[in-house]
């Protein structure tokens, strides 16, 4: 199968199959529907196409329709997402104490692997990022510690003596910090000091391998794949976003190592002629990958990076932008990785590259929201560059197509940083 193929012998995609993998994000998928429907308006009314959602035609849970008219060109796509935000949650559901246990740990794993000072010699924003819950866990603590020994001390200096003066100001003090860590973690939507740690220390649990859970879910990802890629579709497009884009490099992987993509589709019966299967086709947006690969047990995430960069029967694209303070930004995940193998084709590794694509009034409204700025890719640019999240997902070429040619950015980083590159 060419990577750059175009289904039936046409230039132009007249329908997709797209399947949108989540970061570690334990929000409802109808929220992506949403941020769809209103940025690709957006978008639209900006760049001078024609984009309108209506519900999903095609199998799965979650999902939505799109009818675009592009380039004079009308175009079908059904985008899915896959779900594991019910996987996320679920680790969520920490007590505030066992949280600041995982704040130990995750601390230890990346500081003691020597992880850590490996990231940061890639990219100091998402080491920052991953160090920011660590801190604002500690602040938040000695926040609440600090309130309740003044209110100890004030109480005491008013009240008569009391032979348990001591026990008194140390229950008004254990007090005092639970209510101020409760405020803090009702109000974590603000801080986001415990989503972050939950984040972090769902990869540090275990140095960088996937849980039980988590590979069962794969697995399910990897057969609705399959199952695409058995019908008639133009392109197979597949979206992994932050954390989710690791999730992708696993699932597809193992698709193309078990030989599960169809050689070719017959739709008139064994003695017709044979039609070519859909192009396969793997968009990975604002990656974090080195944040897993850097640990000791991430030995089946170094082996499918090293895996998939060879591999014919995908094309593979990641985009990222240095404003992206949460994504090692222009970093190949495969290079930084330590397992680039001879004959890598793959990623393709471009900048979504904010400081153009977005208006200064826009730049200037954005740039510190750290973490809307980390689902820019999902989002309509004013000014916009040849990376078009809308173009992509319902426009009349491949992936492959679109990007041919395409040189990577000049900045891309490829120094191997990471002390484990030994693979499953």
């Amino acid at each position: 199968m060419r990577a750059d193929k175009q289904d039936h012998g046409s230039d132009r995609v007249r329908k997709r199959r797209v399947f949108y993998i989540p970061g570690y994000d334990p929000i409802h998928p109808r929220r992506y529907r949403e941020l769809y429907r209103k940025e690709g308006a957006a978008q639209a009314a900006i760049s001078g196409y024609e984009i309108a959602l209506s519900p999903k035609t095609s199998g799965g849970p979650y999902g939505w329709h799109v009818n675009s008219t592009q380039d004079g060109a009308a175009v079908e796509a059904d985008i899915e997402v896959l779900v594991w935000s019910d996987i996320v949650r679920d680790s969520m559901g920490k007590s505030i104490a066992a949280t600041y246990g995982q704040l130990i740990q995750t601390a230890a794993t990346y500081i003691f692997s020597g992880a850590l000072f490996g990231l940061m010699r890639l990219r100091k924003g998402p080491v920052i990022a991953a160090l920011y819950p660590i801190f604002a866990l500690i602040v938040q603590a000695l926040i609440g510690l600090g309130f309740g020994l003044a209110l100890s001390s004030i109480l005491l200096t008013i009240i008569p003596d009391f032979s348990f003066d001591w026990l008194l100001g140390l229950a008004l003090t254990a007090a005092t910090l639970a209510l101020t860590l409760r405020w803090f973690r009702k109000h974590d939507g603000t801080f986001f000091a415990y989503y972050l740690m939950h984040d972090y220390a769902f990869t540090a649990r275990w140095g960088g391998a996937n849980p039980p859970e988590l590979e069962t879910r794969m697995a399910e990802f990897a057969s609705r794949i399959e199952q695409a890629m058995s019908e008639d579709w133009d392109e197979v497009l597949v979206v992994g976003h932050s954390s989710g884009a690791h999730l992708a490099v696993s699932i597809l992987a193992d698709l193309i190592r078990d030989n599960r993509l169809p050689p070719s589709l017959s739709k008139e019966g064994p003695d017709a002629p044979q039609a070519a299967p859909p192009a396969l086709s793997f968009l990975s947006l604002g990656q974090v990958v080195p944040m897993v690969s850097y640990l000791p047990r991430a030995t089946r995430l170094r082996a499918d990076l090293a895996y998939l960069a060879t591999r014919p029967e995908v094309v593979w694209l990641d985009v990222t932008a240095p404003g992206d303070g949460c994504a090692f930004a222009l970093c190949d995940p495969v290079a930084v990785s330590g397992v680039a193998p001879e004959g890598q084709i793959h990623p393709l590794v471009i900048s979504a590259a904010f400081t153009q694509t977005l208006s200064p009034e826009r730049w200037r409204e954005l740039r510190w929201r750290f973490f809307r700025l980390h689902f820019q890719y999902l989002c309509a640019f004013d000014r916009p560059g040849d990376y078009d999240y809308f173009r992509i997902t319902a426009g009349p070429q491949t992936l492959g197509v679109r990007f041919k040619g395409r040189a990577a950015s000049k900045s891309v980083i490829t120094m191997r940083a990471n002390r484990f590159t030994n693979t499953a």
